[in-house]
């Protein structure tokens, strides 16, 4: 032993104490008078051990081999023990219960034998375990009785309680503590229940007592039962209506009515990047909802640690019930190095993968505090249960939310990046997806060079989706290639056809639209050709407005279809505006065609530039909507400026 001090063993002892009663003043609400009784005590002890060494106990002596007087005494001391109308807890020098007898089980509301290999603070509430382990060890070194008044954790609620330990030695045996447990001034003034052994207590008559009694049973039994359901149908319910497909709204929804439900606090913890990270926390509605806020953030700051329970469950894949949680950093650390359980006040746990049984994405954690019962077995079936749904919830999530993000890849491949700068004409588009599908588009535009100047095309294929996809990429790559290698857009839009019949697109067609614009001295020629496709309007400088017809057959339905073919000319100031039919099949709430009304918007202002023009009637089909447009809505003008 070091001069003038203890060994390291009781050194590290007390330290570990030391930092203990120093993270449980964090606690909020935390008796200040218990901890600071217990510094005093710790204060005590080391100056003892400043003034020598503390003193040693007796040996172990085996238990084979003594008198039989002595057996005979332990024997009538077991019995004793056993059977004392008040709680006693055994312990080992170290706090861990040797023995617990019928009055301590009683008390605790377990098994007889349950409590046995378990340190005794493990029955008692966090914010006074540090203060209850300082009296225990101040016993054992000086073998003077220490009283702490504190709260036991017992099967359906928190007991206060007054302990007081003493020191015993035994024949055979090293020294020993004795716990008495007795109701404080708190429960004895409260309906706590007796801590007295069950032959001391009343036995209920027979006949009609006991049948009442089972019928009380079978009915808590029926309604924990119906309550469980109910949780499992809200639940499901909740998950199942998410229309945004998203997983951070799932977990916060779940985890905000568990919370409410079954536990004082959730905490969800998600896989990203390989490591479980902290996804959200969230504690019961109550009166210091400030307080509560402030807890959770600092819960959610942290990273769950690869050794605390959420970290072992989703390595493992397999569910922890504590009922009695006896390590306080089982959730690991908050910021400050407050044990995250300590902050929480949590008393019972239950933390259960979160997977659909062939993929884990993450762990959800259940928290309870002293003055909740503790966990028990049908609770972990109950959340493991739900942490499945919730897999499934965040699977269908991923998948809706991988899907979405290939059709928005998908749909900006069908259109171009933008469209190309060319003198004496000015281009402008706009796409606007249907707001009633998310389905990718079929709808499509193009502008490219041709052998004699510019060509526009824009086509609307039936049907959404990634086969209509695939059909309308194959219908505008094969309108550009064909565009190099024909002398008229009416032989492209047959030789597409062509290419379109050839590939497997089931009763699937295209309507198309495709101009070759070529400048001259008068202004620009156009030669338009159609199969099937509405439009478009051609609008003069003057304001005069006049929409073509949409002649011609699709492409892609029979071999022999002959698109139609028109020729004008475009002076300086007119414009050409291309369009689908999301644009005149657009309808108000009476039911009313934007058709009517597209002549009037674009004759409203001549004058505007193409991007003005396309940006007005994209709002006016909008507003004339109220935003609820069936179908999507594809516009691209063209503008010749002064010559």
């Amino acid at each position: 032993m070091p001069q003038g001090g203890w060994p390291k063993e009781q050194l590290a002892d007390l330290t570990a104490r030391r930092d203990a009663l120093r993270q449980a003043a964090r606690v909020p609400g935390a008796d200040r008078d218990a901890l600071l009784d217990a510094a005093l005590t710790e204060l005590d002890g080391a100056i003892d051990s400043l003034g020598g060494p503390p003193a040693n106990g007796a040996s172990d002596d085996a238990a084979d081999g003594l008198p039989e007087t002595v057996r005979a005494e332990r024997r009538l001391l077991h019995a004793a023990f056993q059977h004392a109308p008040v709680a006693l807890f055994l312990l080992e020098q170290d706090g861990t219960i040797r023995r617990a007898n019928t009055g301590a089980a009683t008390l605790l509301g377990v098994p007889s034998g349950y409590a046995t290999g378990k340190p005794l603070t493990n029955f008692v509430d966090l914010g006074s375990r540090a203060a209850v382990q300082t009296q225990l060890a101040a016993v054992a070194r000086t073998g003077g009785p220490r009283r702490s008044d504190c709260r036991m954790l017992a099967s359906d609620g928190p007991l206060d309680v007054t302990l007081t330990a003493t020191a015993i030695d035994l024949p055979g045996d090293p020294p020993l503590l004795v716990v008495t447990a007795a109701p404080g001034s708190q429960a004895a003034a409260g309906p706590a229940r007796a801590a007295v052994a069950p032959a001391a207590a009343s036995k209920p008559a027979a006949g009609k007592r006991s049948k009442t009694r089972q019928t009380g049973a079978d009915d808590a039994w029926v309604g924990s039962m119906t309550q469980r359901m109910d949780m499992v149908t809200t639940v499901t319910r909740l998950l199942l209506d998410n229309s945004t497909f998203s997983e951070a709204v799932t977990v916060q929804r779940c985890a905000r009515l568990l919370a409410g439900e079954l536990a004082d606090w959730v905490i969800v913890d998600m896989e990203r990047g390989g490591q479980l990270r902290r996804q959200f926390a969230t504690g019961a509605p109550g009166s210091r909802q400030r307080q509560a806020d402030q807890l959770a953030r600092a819960t959610r700051s942290v990273d769950p640690e690869p050794d605390s329970v959420p970290g072992q469950v989703h390595q493992a894949g397999k569910s922890v019930l504590l009922a009695h949680a006896d390590d306080a950093r089982a959730l690991g650390s908050g910021p400050d190095g407050t044990p995250v359980l300590m902050l929480l006040g949590g008393a019972s746990l239950i933390s259960v993968p979160i997977s659909d049984g062939t993929m884990g994405y993450g762990t959800m954690t259940l928290v309870r505090q002293a003055d909740s019962p503790r966990f028990t077995v049908a609770d972990l079936g109950l959340a493991e249960e739900l942490g499945q749904h919730l897999a499934v919830a965040v699977r269908v999530d991923r998948m809706f939310r991988h899907r979405s993000e290939v059709a928005e890849t998908l749909q900006a491949s069908l259109l171009p990046s933008r469209l190309p700068p060319v003198p004496g004409l000015e281009f402008a588009a706009a796409y606007i997806g249907a707001t009633q599908s998310q389905d990718i588009s079929g709808d499509f535009y193009d502008v490219f060079k041709s052998p004699d100047g510019w060509a526009v095309a824009i086509g609307d294929v039936c049907g959404k989706g990634q086969e209509a996809a695939a059909m309308t990429g194959a219908a505008r790559h094969a309108i550009r290639a064909l565009a190099h290698v024909k002398a008229s857009p009416v032989d492209v839009l047959a030789a597409a056809n062509d290419v379109l019949l050839a590939g497997d697109y089931g009763e699937r067609f295209v309507t198309v639209k495709l101009a070759f614009l070529r400048q001259s001295g008068r202004g620009v020629e156009v030669r338009l050709s159609s199969a099937g496709h509405p439009g478009p309007a051609v609008v003069r400088a003057d304001g005069r407005v006049e929409l073509l017809e949409g002649d011609g057959l699709p492409l892609g339905l029979f071999p022999d279809s002959q698109p139609s073919h028109t020729d004008l000319t475009l002076a300086a100031g007119d414009l050409l505006f291309f369009y689908t039919d999301g644009v005149t099949e657009a309808r108000s709430a009476a039911q009313e065609f934007f058709e009517d009304r597209l002549a009037d918007a674009l004759a409203a202002d001549p004058g505007r530039s193409a991007a003005e023009t396309v940006r007005a009637v994209q709002d006016l089909v909008t507003a004339f909507s109220r935003g609820e447009l069936r179908d999507d809505v594809t516009i691209l003008a063209v503008k010749v400026g002064a010559s």
